[in-house]
């Protein structure tokens, strides 16, 4: 990183609706992190997107003040040539395939999800072989450079490149947990630097384990104000199902929004399903928030980040990659939490596998904190949720059916193996485009 000439980041992804948030958190943080140029990086099929979204970015950096030049590209080596950092907001088959994943699992009466379940499969197996190839390209144009993913499934793709790529500098980011955070220190009526959360699990499959308000433990007191059906801590993509007092008391420790899924999986199913038959899963919404927005972006007099774009389910997620390259660049030795190799962090999950959890950013890169042994009534779940991860990504790498139906049946959200196979061979022949290793 040359300290003088400024840094380079690249975006892959970057006609994604999400972008502005990105850009906007370059800005707030120039004068600790210098972004001398930022390349927006998309596919063909994108470039109507990236055009809208990379006008918008100028005009923020222009009424901002700052040198900050945006590339717009379609040429992914070109941009990948010495950068510093490279951000990875893709989605292999844009938001019909995602239509595709909520849909065709509700049509079997299971739950219909990106990130969870079949969908959170399928999204895996069509993002992993592309993540691998740009890994390949960053450990060949610019390995120093870190790879920071909020590509979901967050958990599975930081797996697959972890355990599949020569490149190591690979960083999983999610704002699950800051979400968690910004809401538990609400509901505390606090500032959220007074709040720390122990975090521990994998990527929408985290717990918090401890809460501390001024270094005083007050998880029993968080877990019983959740237990209130008038506060809701719950994402715009996840419904805000009330939770049982006296179950979350008995579990100890706090869950997170995705945890309905799999703790409230009838109620989830219902809702899903009702949404569903009235033609509006999530993905259906989504698309319509995205029509909406890119309307908004490309209004000329529009020089700033819409809050708007609040109401996509993954806000936050830009300004959490923005956090960990600025504690990077700048050695913050912060806490932050993130999809990294477990190296020891939790005993119940294998050394070289990935996990979410509390670390310390340094120059070097994240450290996971020493989470200890994970409470026994959660060890299971996690074990489980783990090994569909494993098993899923190697399918995503080898194109094994078999290896895919495992996966499948291994989720708890799948509820037989006659199902599995069902919605196996249905999405395998709906994403067939994206799917080559499948069909070799």
């Amino acid at each position: 990183m040359n300290n003088v000439k400024g840094l380079k980041i690249v975006t892959i992804g970057g006609g994604s609706s999400y972008t502005p948030e990105l850009v906007e958190g370059f800005i707030k943080r120039y004068d600790e992190l210098p972004v001398k140029e930022l390349w927006l990086v998309d596919i063909e099929a994108g470039r109507k997107k990236l055009e809208i979204v990379g006008a918008l970015a100028r005009r923020m950096v222009r009424k901002a003040g700052v040198p900050m030049e945006i590339h717009l590209t379609f040429d992914r080596r070109e941009a990948l040539q010495d950068a510093d950092f490279v951000t990875t907001q893709m989605r292999v088959g844009l938001l019909d395939a995602r239509v595709k994943d909520e849909r065709i699992p509700l049509q079997l009466g299971m739950i219909g999800q990106e990130t969870n379940g079949a969908g959170g499969l399928f999204k895996g197996l069509r993002t992993i072989p592309v993540l691998l190839d740009i890994a390949k390209e960053i450990q060949e144009l610019c390995p120093q450079a870190w790879l920071i993913n909020f590509t979901n499934p967050a958990g599975m793709v930081t797996e697959a490149l972890l355990r599949y790529s020569e490149h190591k500098k690979v960083i999983g980011v999610c704002n699950v947990p800051f979400n968690m955070h910004l809401s538990i220190s609400k509901m505390l009526e606090v500032e959220m630097d007074r709040v720390r959360i122990d975090f521990a699990g994998l990527n929408h499959m985290v717990y918090g384990t401890h809460v501390f308000l001024d270094d005083q433990e007050v998880t029993d007191k968080v877990l019983d104000m959740l237990g209130n059906s008038e506060i809701q801590m719950t994402m715009k993509n996840i419904a805000p199902l009330p939770w049982n007092p006296r179950f979350l008391k008995s579990l100890g420790v706090v869950p997170c929004p995705y945890h309905r899924y799999y703790y409230k999986t009838k109620e989830v199913l219902e809702d899903e399903l009702e949404a569903f038959k009235s033609g509006n899963t999530r993905a259906e919404i989504v698309k319509k928030l995205e029509e909406g927005l890119f309307e908004l972006y490309k209004d000329e007099n529009l020089d700033i980040k819409p809050p708007q774009l609040e109401q996509r389910g993954g806000a936050y997620y830009s300004d959490a990659a923005c956090n960990v390259i600025s504690s990077i660049y700048n050695d913050k030795k912060d806490i932050q939490v993130l999809n990294v190799q477990n190296k020891g962090s939790l005993v119940e999950i294998d050394y070289d596998s990935a996990v979410e959890v509390s670390c310390v950013v340094t120059k070097n890169g994240p450290v996971p904190l020493n989470m200890g042994k994970l409470p026994i009534q959660i060890q299971g779940l996690i074990q489980q949720i783990k090994s569909f991860e494993r098993i899923g990504a190697e399918a995503a790498v080898t194109g094994s059916y078999d290896k895919a139906l495992l996966a499948l049946t291994i989720n708890p959200l799948i509820p037989s193996d006659e199902l599995a196979e069902m919605v196996l061979q249905k999405l395998l022949e709906a994403h067939k485009e994206y799917l080559p290793r499948f069909f070799q």
